[in-house]
Protein backbone atom coordinates (compact mmCIF):
# COMPACT_ATOMS: atom_id res chain seq x y z
CA UNK A 1 0.00 0.00 0.00
CA UNK A 2 1.25 3.73 -0.50
CA UNK A 3 2.29 5.12 2.52
CA UNK A 4 -0.69 7.36 3.05
CA UNK A 5 -4.50 6.64 2.63
CA UNK A 6 -7.30 8.56 1.24
CA UNK A 7 -10.33 10.10 3.55
CA UNK A 8 -13.14 12.23 3.52
CA UNK A 9 -16.31 11.35 0.49
CA UNK A 10 -14.92 12.28 -2.66
CA UNK A 11 -13.08 9.47 -4.36
CA UNK A 12 -10.76 11.94 -6.17
CA UNK A 13 -9.02 13.33 -2.98
CA UNK A 14 -5.45 13.05 -2.80
CA UNK A 15 -3.35 11.09 0.06
CA UNK A 16 -3.63 13.28 2.85
CA UNK A 17 -0.39 15.37 3.86
CA UNK A 18 1.12 18.93 4.41
CA UNK A 19 0.73 20.25 1.04
CA UNK A 20 3.65 22.26 -0.05
CA UNK A 21 5.95 19.75 1.98
CA UNK A 22 8.79 18.19 -0.62
CA UNK A 23 7.95 14.66 -2.02
CA UNK A 24 10.01 13.91 -4.52
CA UNK A 25 13.86 15.00 -4.98
CA UNK A 26 15.61 13.76 -8.26
CA UNK A 27 18.96 14.76 -8.63
CA UNK A 28 22.07 14.32 -11.07
CA UNK A 29 19.89 11.28 -13.28
CA UNK A 30 21.24 9.47 -16.03
CA UNK A 31 20.63 6.97 -18.51
CA UNK A 32 21.59 5.52 -21.53
CA UNK A 33 20.64 2.86 -24.32
CA UNK A 34 22.87 1.65 -26.07
CA UNK A 35 25.32 4.36 -27.09
CA UNK A 36 22.64 6.86 -27.21
CA UNK A 37 22.27 9.12 -23.61
CA UNK A 38 18.87 10.11 -23.23
CA UNK A 39 19.72 11.73 -19.45
CA UNK A 40 22.69 13.61 -18.98
CA UNK A 41 21.94 15.05 -15.44
CA UNK A 42 18.41 15.74 -14.30
CA UNK A 43 17.85 17.09 -11.34
CA UNK A 44 14.25 18.76 -9.87
CA UNK A 45 11.77 18.45 -7.04
CA UNK A 46 8.23 17.79 -6.64
CA UNK A 47 6.22 19.01 -3.59
CA UNK A 48 2.97 18.00 -2.45
CA UNK A 49 -0.20 19.26 -4.07
CA UNK A 50 2.03 20.34 -7.34
CA UNK A 51 1.79 19.95 -10.57
CA UNK A 52 4.78 20.18 -12.53
CA UNK A 53 4.57 19.36 -16.67
CA UNK A 54 7.23 18.01 -18.61
CA UNK A 55 7.75 19.95 -22.18
CA UNK A 56 10.75 19.82 -24.79
CA UNK A 57 10.72 17.64 -28.70
CA UNK A 58 10.85 13.97 -28.77
CA UNK A 59 13.46 11.82 -27.93
CA UNK A 60 14.30 14.61 -25.19
CA UNK A 61 13.94 12.33 -22.46
CA UNK A 62 10.73 12.96 -20.56
CA UNK A 63 8.97 10.14 -21.25
CA UNK A 64 12.67 7.94 -19.49
CA UNK A 65 12.10 10.82 -16.71
CA UNK A 66 8.71 9.09 -15.77
CA UNK A 67 9.64 5.60 -16.51
CA UNK A 68 12.17 5.80 -14.07
CA UNK A 69 10.50 7.47 -11.31
CA UNK A 70 8.23 4.23 -11.93
CA UNK A 71 10.54 2.04 -11.96
CA UNK A 72 9.93 0.74 -15.14
CA UNK A 73 13.20 1.70 -16.28
CA UNK A 74 16.14 1.77 -14.04
CA UNK A 75 19.14 4.72 -14.77
CA UNK A 76 22.66 4.50 -14.81
CA UNK A 77 23.45 6.85 -12.06
CA UNK A 78 21.69 9.67 -9.58
CA UNK A 79 19.62 9.57 -6.97
CA UNK A 80 15.76 9.23 -6.84
CA UNK A 81 14.56 10.34 -3.29
CA UNK A 82 10.64 10.12 -1.84
CA UNK A 83 9.70 11.75 1.35
CA UNK A 84 9.96 9.60 4.36
CA UNK A 85 12.30 7.33 2.11
CA UNK A 86 15.79 6.52 1.72
CA UNK A 87 17.05 7.70 -1.46
CA UNK A 88 17.86 5.43 -3.85
CA UNK A 89 21.38 5.95 -5.05
CA UNK A 90 21.66 4.45 -8.62
CA UNK A 91 25.54 4.12 -8.26
CA UNK A 92 24.72 0.57 -7.62
CA UNK A 93 21.55 -2.33 -8.95
CA UNK A 94 18.85 -0.97 -6.82
CA UNK A 95 17.93 -4.03 -4.73
CA UNK A 96 13.83 -5.31 -5.25
CA UNK A 97 13.09 -3.90 -2.07
CA UNK A 98 14.19 -0.41 -3.71
CA UNK A 99 12.06 -0.55 -6.89
CA UNK A 100 8.85 -2.10 -5.54
CA UNK A 101 9.53 1.12 -2.85
CA UNK A 102 9.60 3.32 -5.95
CA UNK A 103 6.66 1.34 -7.89
CA UNK A 104 4.45 1.84 -4.12
CA UNK A 105 5.36 5.74 -4.30
CA UNK A 106 4.04 6.51 -8.15
CA UNK A 107 0.98 5.21 -10.72
CA UNK A 108 1.30 5.97 -14.30
CA UNK A 109 -0.54 6.70 -16.90
CA UNK A 110 0.47 5.46 -20.44
CA UNK A 111 -0.05 7.30 -23.90
CA UNK A 112 -1.58 3.90 -25.08
CA UNK A 113 -4.07 3.35 -22.24
CA UNK A 114 -2.47 0.02 -22.10
CA UNK A 115 -5.94 -1.95 -20.60
CA UNK A 116 -5.87 -5.56 -20.11
CA UNK A 117 -8.60 -6.43 -23.32
CA UNK A 118 -9.34 -9.35 -21.81
CA UNK A 119 -10.84 -7.50 -18.48
CA UNK A 120 -13.59 -5.98 -18.08
CA UNK A 121 -13.58 -2.01 -17.04
CA UNK A 122 -13.83 -3.08 -13.26
CA UNK A 123 -11.52 -6.07 -13.27
CA UNK A 124 -8.86 -3.56 -14.71
CA UNK A 125 -8.98 -1.06 -12.04
CA UNK A 126 -9.09 -3.80 -9.00
CA UNK A 127 -6.28 -5.48 -11.01
CA UNK A 128 -3.25 -3.38 -9.08
CA UNK A 129 -5.03 -2.58 -5.55
CA UNK A 130 -5.93 -6.44 -5.26
CA UNK A 131 -3.03 -8.43 -6.68
CA UNK A 132 -0.03 -5.84 -5.76
CA UNK A 133 -1.13 -4.32 -2.72
CA UNK A 134 -3.18 -7.08 -1.28
CA UNK A 135 -6.40 -5.37 -1.08
CA UNK A 136 -9.83 -7.03 -0.27
CA UNK A 137 -11.88 -7.19 -2.95
CA UNK A 138 -15.04 -6.38 -2.09
CA UNK A 139 -12.90 -2.63 -0.75
CA UNK A 140 -10.98 -2.74 -4.35
CA UNK A 141 -14.60 -2.85 -5.72
CA UNK A 142 -16.10 0.14 -3.70
CA UNK A 143 -13.36 2.30 -4.43
CA UNK A 144 -13.36 1.45 -8.37
CA UNK A 145 -16.98 2.32 -8.12
CA UNK A 146 -16.76 5.43 -6.54
CA UNK A 147 -13.97 6.09 -8.61
CA UNK A 148 -16.15 5.02 -12.51
CA UNK A 149 -18.73 7.29 -10.78
CA UNK A 150 -16.88 10.53 -10.15
CA UNK A 151 -15.35 10.35 -13.88
CA UNK A 152 -18.77 9.03 -15.10
CA UNK A 153 -18.11 5.84 -16.37
CA UNK A 154 -20.27 3.84 -14.36
CA UNK A 155 -22.36 2.51 -17.11
CA UNK A 156 -19.00 1.08 -18.39
CA UNK A 157 -17.89 -1.04 -15.64
CA UNK A 158 -18.87 -4.06 -17.33
CA UNK A 159 -17.21 -3.09 -20.44
CA UNK A 160 -14.51 -4.45 -22.36
CA UNK A 161 -11.59 -2.32 -23.79
CA UNK A 162 -12.72 -2.24 -27.17
CA UNK A 163 -15.94 -1.25 -26.02
CA UNK A 164 -14.75 1.93 -25.27
CA UNK A 165 -13.77 5.09 -26.92
CA UNK A 166 -9.95 6.21 -26.80
CA UNK A 167 -11.39 8.74 -24.39
CA UNK A 168 -13.34 6.24 -22.48
CA UNK A 169 -10.66 3.85 -22.38
CA UNK A 170 -7.73 6.85 -20.68
CA UNK A 171 -10.52 7.59 -18.26
CA UNK A 172 -10.36 4.26 -17.42
CA UNK A 173 -6.61 4.26 -16.92
CA UNK A 174 -6.98 7.48 -14.80
CA UNK A 175 -9.32 5.46 -12.62
CA UNK A 176 -7.04 2.60 -12.55
CA UNK A 177 -4.03 5.17 -11.28
CA UNK A 178 -5.94 6.79 -8.65
CA UNK A 179 -7.05 3.35 -7.14
CA UNK A 180 -4.03 2.25 -6.51
CA UNK A 181 -3.81 5.45 -4.15
CA UNK A 182 0.05 6.67 -4.74
CA UNK A 183 1.44 9.75 -4.36
CA UNK A 184 2.23 10.78 -6.72
CA UNK A 185 0.81 10.61 -10.40
CA UNK A 186 2.50 10.42 -13.40
CA UNK A 187 0.88 10.63 -17.29
CA UNK A 188 2.65 10.33 -20.39
CA UNK A 189 1.26 12.86 -22.73
CA UNK A 190 -2.22 11.57 -22.17
CA UNK A 191 -3.68 12.98 -25.16
CA UNK A 192 -1.54 12.65 -27.77
CA UNK A 193 -3.19 9.37 -28.67
CA UNK A 194 -6.58 10.79 -28.64
CA UNK A 195 -9.17 11.79 -31.53
CA UNK A 196 -8.94 16.11 -31.07
CA UNK A 197 -12.66 15.93 -30.22
CA UNK A 198 -11.77 13.35 -27.36
CA UNK A 199 -9.42 15.20 -25.91
CA UNK A 200 -11.40 17.58 -23.75
CA UNK A 201 -13.03 15.23 -21.71
CA UNK A 202 -9.14 13.48 -20.62
CA UNK A 203 -7.94 17.14 -19.61
CA UNK A 204 -11.15 18.26 -17.89
CA UNK A 205 -10.51 15.09 -15.30
CA UNK A 206 -6.77 16.23 -15.10
CA UNK A 207 -7.52 19.59 -14.20
CA UNK A 208 -10.39 18.04 -11.40
CA UNK A 209 -7.57 16.47 -10.26
CA UNK A 210 -4.98 19.00 -9.68
CA UNK A 211 -7.91 21.65 -8.56
CA UNK A 212 -8.41 18.74 -5.80
CA UNK A 213 -4.92 18.51 -4.85
CA UNK A 214 -3.26 15.43 -6.26
CA UNK A 215 0.48 15.65 -6.87
CA UNK A 216 1.27 15.00 -10.65
CA UNK A 217 4.08 15.15 -13.09
CA UNK A 218 2.83 15.33 -16.58
CA UNK A 219 4.32 15.38 -20.07
CA UNK A 220 2.74 17.05 -22.26
CA UNK A 221 2.33 19.23 -25.57
CA UNK A 222 -1.05 20.64 -24.40
CA UNK A 223 0.59 23.83 -23.57
CA UNK A 224 -2.86 25.72 -22.90
CA UNK A 225 -3.30 23.20 -20.63
CA UNK A 226 0.05 23.25 -18.78
CA UNK A 227 -0.45 27.15 -18.60
CA UNK A 228 -3.56 26.95 -17.09
CA UNK A 229 -2.57 23.76 -14.41
CA UNK A 230 0.75 23.55 -13.62
CA UNK A 231 2.88 25.00 -11.07
CA UNK A 232 5.88 24.55 -12.36
CA UNK A 233 7.14 24.08 -16.19
CA UNK A 234 10.45 22.17 -17.09
CA UNK A 235 11.55 22.25 -20.69
CA UNK A 236 13.73 18.96 -21.65
CA UNK A 237 16.17 19.18 -24.54
CA UNK A 238 18.60 16.57 -24.93
CA UNK A 239 18.63 14.85 -22.36
CA UNK A 240 18.62 17.91 -19.68
CA UNK A 241 16.46 20.38 -18.33
CA UNK A 242 17.33 23.50 -20.25
CA UNK A 243 15.11 25.79 -18.95
CA UNK A 244 12.53 26.08 -15.57
CA UNK A 245 9.81 28.48 -14.61
CA UNK A 246 6.37 29.16 -13.64
CA UNK A 247 4.08 28.43 -16.75
CA UNK A 248 3.08 32.68 -16.97
CA UNK A 249 6.84 33.29 -17.56
CA UNK A 250 8.37 30.31 -19.39
CA UNK A 251 5.51 29.43 -21.67
CA UNK A 252 4.89 33.80 -22.52
CA UNK A 253 8.38 34.58 -21.63
CA UNK A 254 11.18 32.24 -22.63
CA UNK A 255 15.25 32.97 -21.48
CA UNK A 256 16.75 30.61 -23.82
CA UNK A 257 16.65 30.75 -27.38
CA UNK A 258 16.01 26.66 -27.99
CA UNK A 259 13.31 26.97 -25.90
CA UNK A 260 11.66 30.04 -27.67
CA UNK A 261 12.34 27.98 -30.96
CA UNK A 262 10.49 25.10 -29.57
CA UNK A 263 7.30 27.22 -28.62
CA UNK A 264 7.16 29.00 -31.92
CA UNK A 265 7.22 26.05 -33.74
CA UNK A 266 4.35 24.68 -31.77
CA UNK A 267 2.36 28.27 -31.02
CA UNK A 268 3.55 29.68 -34.54
CA UNK A 269 4.13 26.85 -37.18
CA UNK A 270 3.45 28.85 -39.91
CA UNK A 271 5.09 31.90 -39.39
CA UNK A 272 9.29 32.23 -40.51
Amino acid sequence: MSPTDTTGSDPLAPPVAASGELLLRVEGLTKSFGPNQVLKGVDFEVRRGEVVCLIGPSGSGKTTVLRTLNGLETPDGGTIEFADAAPVDFAAPPSKAQRIGLRDRSAMVFQQHNLFPHLTVLQNVIEGPVRAHRVAKAAAIERADSLLDRVGLTEKRDAFPFELSGGQQQRVGIVRALALQPDLLLFDEPTSALDPELVGEVLVVLKELADDGWTMVIVTHELAFAREVADEVLFFDDGVILERGAPKDLLVNPQHKRTRRFLDRILRPFEG
